[in-house]
């Protein structure tokens, strides 16, 4: 049940003419696409929204150009040996998702056009860009946006919706130095709702049950779930470990609420890919990188399911229902 409209861009599925001027005539680009996490599928809906996105702008792939996907299924130790792939491709840009993976392809090229997709939240505290109006080099891209006021709505609506929480768990991967950085930030967002706040770091999913059972011996405990590209390929399978030991989470991203989770909160991951496919059609067109500033999201989500709700005992209070943009029923 959609509680309020939320547009991102992926409506539609057939290919629009050539925008004019597009490209030069004859021109074939070759684009490269590192994916981190995503399923190795062209119906997944962030690949599907940065497709649309290159059709919206006149680009046809097998026409004018071509496009080399590569995917780590979220296995951070292969991004320096995927991006290394696209660089022997010599591709004419380079679209990079996490930032990690973005960190490996700036590692790796200081020549070929860089686009990073949500790029970690802070590519300025990573390393990534200069600034976000002028990065500088061969990178730009569209960023992801973690900061405390960001953070603090985690533990607020958390809180919010399962009010017998006094501590607040979060569950990071512990080799990603970009969500070790928001950390100070969830710090204090649950001192300022007098919660406890405990970090559970893993490296794989086996570790995850054991992390579990030792949270849930705390009793009262609420848990958050970093956008961490680790998680992402068990998307289904960490909702099933969250039920098992009955406890309240609030993901970054939805695609863990379509699973099953309780509720999420965080900006749309299909419209920043859509948004990326502008700056591909920028640098092809002539542009800079370096001269193109890095964009903040404009479209937040929060989902809720509703199902979850309802076999935690939990009852959504009206003024969280009021802020929801889907419930999941």
């Amino acid at each position: 049940m959609n509680r309020r409209a939320f547009l991102c861009g992926l409506t539609g599925t057939l290919a629009v003419p050539f925008a004019a001027g597009a490209q030069p005539a004859g021109k074939v680009w070759r684009i490269g696409v590192l994916v981190p996490a995503e399923p190795a599928s062209p119906t997944d809906p962030n690949i599907g929204a940065f497709r649309q996105g290159l059709r919206d702008l006149g680009y046809a792939e097998g026409q004018n150009i071509v496009v080399e996907y590569r995917y780590a299924h979220g296995k951070t130790e292969l991004y320096p040996e995927l991006v290394a792939q696209l660089v022997r491709l010599n591709v004419d840009v380079m679209v990079v998702g996490s930032g990690p993976a973005t960190l490996a392809a700036k590692g790796a090229t200081q020549t070929i056009p860089i686009v990073g997709v949500s790029m970690g939240g802070d590519p300025v505290g990573a390393g990534l860009v200069a600034s976000l109006a002028r990065p500088g080099g061969n990178l730009t891209g569209v960023s992801g946006l973690l900061g405390s006021g960001f953070v603090g709505k985690w533990v607020e609506l958390l809180k919010e919706t399962a009010p017998r929480t006094t501590r607040v768990c979060a569950l990071r991967d512990a080799r990603n130095p970009v969500s070790e950085r928001f950390l100070p930030n969830l710090q204090a967002a649950a001192e300022a709702l007098g919660l406890k706040l405990q970090v559970l770091a893993v490296r794989e999913l086996r570790e995850l049950d054991s992390a579990f059972a030792a949270m849930s011996k705390e009793g009262s405990s609420g848990l958050v779930v970093f956008g961490e590209a680790l998680f992402f390929p068990h998307r289904s399978r960490i909702p099933e470990l969250v039920a098992k030991y009955r406890l309240p989470a609030i993901y970054e991203f939805r695609v863990f609420v379509d699973a099953g989770g309780l509720m999420s909160y965080g900006w749309s991951l299909p419209d920043l890919w859509r948004r990326a496919a502008t700056y591909v059609d920028k640098i092809l067109k002539g542009a800079k990188p370096g001269d193109l500033p890095v964009e903040q999201p404009t479209k937040f989500e929060l989902v809720i399911n509703l199902k979850t709700a309802k076999a935690l005992g939990l009852t959504i209070p009206p003024s969280v229902l009021l802020q929801t943009n889907e419930v999941i029923e």
